[in-house]
């Protein structure tokens, strides 16, 4: 049997404002593409679908067209819920989507209840285990005395294991979790999920299946040979520029795991990073390969370029992060207003303020138009 393992599609997305609901579309439409293309059997979505619990109009759309596609193109799908989704609201008529071979594994109570595939080999139990929060479902699991993620997966996972030995000899196994596993390389766009106590999980609690599916960090990786998180679709942070996002191809022969296979994906608009002066960035023809490019700016300018953003759009219209670091300056660096200010006149705070924001002192009209401020305040000034 061939599985699919992606995750974190994060639908509803935006990157730094702009709206990726079209490359979402398009990059999973690649993986219906993949499904026709390699004889898939099951598509396994481990967690967040959605980037919001209540998704927007067209984030469903976009959604319910990938499921429609990749059903359409012949695979089955099992999906569980990540810490992003709502599992109520993912979960709604799970009973009757499973008759269209949408499987979805959203609640606590049923995580051991596996959706039975089978083929040539016999049976195959894929278990959803949904995203646990600890303090809710240590009470909902019966484990009060669990402690964080750990706790309740490792209760998860006996209940997993006690399912599969009543199933026939044989049987293989299949989980798919929304956690964070010791041993895996977090990227800027997770929202930490630490709440209610340590948030790594060692991957010896899922030993005893044959392959799991993990999701919720962004970027692909291997902690064992049946231990892996697919990432995400897309890059949603400039920390993922130089990751190769991917789907997992799994195989499962008669004696479980046979194969597992790297599937690059397409990317629909890559990410990039610039650097130097703001002439220089609008007018140097080296510069010109960056236009279809997401881009995070760093102009070097020792002022503050004026509408930086709004000149750098005019040639980079995907531009969307904007840093002033001067040539030889110091911006970034954090000052300790309290003594910076203590016994200073409020005129000589407001110029060395202007003057730290932009890299150069006011000039004579932004002078006067402290004094007039100043004065207006009621606060008397020297001029």
């Amino acid at each position: 049997m061939r599985f699919l393992h992606t995750s974190d599609w994060h639908i509803g997305r935006t990157f730094h404002g702009a709206d990726l609901l079209a490359e979402q579309e398009a990059v999973l439409g690649h993986l219906a593409d993949l499904v026709a293309a390699e004889a898939i059997d099951a598509v396994l979505v481990a967690g967040d679908i959605y980037d919001r619990a209540v998704p927007s109009a067209e984030a469903v759309r976009v959604a319910t067209s990938a499921l429609s596609r990749i059903r359409q193109a012949g695979a089955q799908l099992v999906i569980t819920p990540g810490n992003h989704d709502s599992a109520p609201r993912l979960g709604a008529f799970a009973e009757f989507a499973a008759a269209g071979g949408l499987h979805l594994r959203s609640t606590i109570a049923g995580l051991a209840e596996p959706v039975l595939l089978a083929d040539e080999h016999g049976p195959v139990a894929c278990y959803g285990i949904p995203y646990l929060e600890p303090e809710p479902a240590r009470h909902a699991l019966g484990v009060l005395g669990a402690r964080g993620h750990t706790g309740v997966l490792t209760e998860a996972m006996r209940r997993v294991r006690a399912d599969l030995e009543t199933r026939p000899e044989g049987t293989r196994s299949v989980v798919l979790a929304h956690a964070f596993v010791t041993g895996g390389a977090p990227s800027e766009s997770e929202r930490p999920i630490a709440v209610g106590g340590v948030e790594q999980v060692p991957g010896a609690v899922f030993d005893g299946v044959d392959y799991v599916a993990l999701g919720h960090l962004h970027g692909p990786q291997t902690l064992a040979e049946h231990l892996r998180y697919s990432g995400s679709p897309l890059a949603y942070s400039f920390s993922e520029s130089k990751q190769r996002k991917s789907a997992w191809l799994v195989d499962l022969d008669a004696g479980g795991l046979a194969e597992v296979r790297r599937h690059e994906l397409p990317v629909p608009r890559r990410l990039g990073h610039l650097r130097g002066e703001l002439a220089d960035l609008l007018s140097e023809p080296e510069f010109a390969e960056w236009i279809e490019y997401y881009l995070s700016v760093t102009v070097t300018d020792r002022v503050r370029p004026v509408d930086a953003m709004r000149k750098l759009r005019e040639r980079f219209p995907y531009a969307v992060h904007l840093e002033w670091q001067p040539a030889g300056g110091d911006a970034g660096s954090a000052l300790k207003y309290a003594e910076a200010v203590k016994g200073r006149p409020d005129i000589e705070i407001a110029r060395n303020f202007l003057g730290d924001c932009r890299g150069a002192p006011p000039n004579e009209r932004e002078e006067r138009l402290i004094l007039d401020a100043l004065s207006a305040a009621g606060i008397g000034v020297d001029r």
